[in-house]
């Protein structure tokens, strides 16, 4: 349920209704707007008189929600969110919101060398985050595992070397420990419903990017991030990476459809993955450039500083010369739509 108040309603007054409506037994979310302040009810409502509700003063409209998903729903949060990363020597790194958030780098931390090197060339050329993964999760039980805390400590050094926060992907619960000095934390495709997982990230404070699952819809899509934020972590971004179809010229299927639907019906910021949506480095461009027209708030590309011979999805991963033209292309996108790169 969503009860939108009248404009100018008191501070102390609103938190005495929210108070009395946590009485009736259900959770009050708070939306804060520019032009109006928005209570969103979690739990159930059934009990609750609608009519009673409109008589209140500070009360201006009555809204049931049918969408399974609630704290993620736009109804309860109009405004688009941002997501705010600290990225040291007084900088900050922003997603959503009319930022676009730029992420790059390799699909797997290989060597110092490498990473730092990528990651000073993506910084060059305009990106806002580094990606590299230390914990990969593959279809293989022989393939290339990662370097695994190992890579992590190098994803460190990068950052330490350029200042890019990092991003990389965690597989476990038990890897969190470990994981305090990333920036954002990534759901890979194959956790999205890893309930367990999530309800854990819940009660984490670090931002997660969750990626959409294979086969999975945007109501589920929306609905595990739902269990992220019924922990209290509302700080998601969302990705569409591909899903599974039919069709095999491309690694996956890219449904940029999806971000347009993601917009309407969520305030959370929704990004798209182009290397694994297709699997191909020169199709990778193209299909960025499609999703920030396509309404994205950012985009997160694999960058390899020698595709040909990187340990992991290397035929995706495309060299720093070719992001740097392609992230001059973005920022024409980005003035365009009207929004700023971050």
């Amino acid at each position: 349920m969503i009860i939108a108040l009248k404009h100018g309603a008191a501070t102390d007054k609103i938190g005495s209704f929210k108070a009395f409506l946590e009485g009736l037994g259900v959770k009050v979310h708070i939306s804060e707007g520019a032009s109006q302040t928005v209570l969103g009810l979690v739990g159930d409502t059934s009990g609750i008189d609608e009519d009673a509700l409109m008589s209140h003063h500070l009360v201006e409209k009555v809204i049931r929600v049918q969408e399974p998903y609630k704290r993620a729903n736009r109804m309860f949060h109009p405004e688009d969110t941002r997501i705010d990363i600290d990225a040291g020597r007084g900088q900050t790194r922003r997603i959503g919101a009319g930022y676009l958030g730029i992420i790059a780098g390799p699909c797997s931390v290989e060597t110092r060398g490498q990473i730092v090197s990528v990651a000073k060339a993506v910084k060059e050329a305009g990106a806002g985050f580094l990606r590299g993964g230390a914990f990969k999760p593959r279809t293989s039980p022989y393939s290339f595992q990662g370097l695994g805390c190992r890579g992590l400590d190098l994803l460190l050094e990068a950052k330490k070397e350029t200042g890019l926060p990092i991003v990389t992907e965690l597989m476990s619960i038990r890897q969190l420990e470990v994981f305090d000095g990333v920036d954002i934390i990534q759901v890979g495709a194959r956790n999205m419903q890893n309930f367990t997982l999530l309800k854990e990230l819940g009660r984490c404070r670090k931002p997660i990017l969750l990626k959409r699952g294979l086969a999975s819809t945007i109501t589920e899509l929306l609905m595990a991030a739902e269990y992220i934020m019924s922990g209290g972590n509302e700080s998601i971004i969302l990705c569409e990476r591909g899903i599974r179809t039919f069709d095999s010229h491309t690694r996956n299927t890219l449904d940029l459809s999806a971000v347009p639907a993601l917009k309407r019906h969520t305030h959370l910021p929704v990004i798209v993955d182009p290397s694994h949506a297709t699997g191909i480095a020169w199709m990778v461009p193209a299909m960025a450039k499609a999703a920030i027209a396509a309404g994205a708030d950012g985009v997160i590309v694999e960058v390899h500083n020698d595709p040909e011979k990187a340990l992991c999805d290397g035929e995706q991963s495309i060299t720093p010369d070719a992001f740097a033209t392609l992230m001059e292309i973005l920022k024409r996108y980005a003035e365009f739509e009207g929004k700023l790169m971050s």
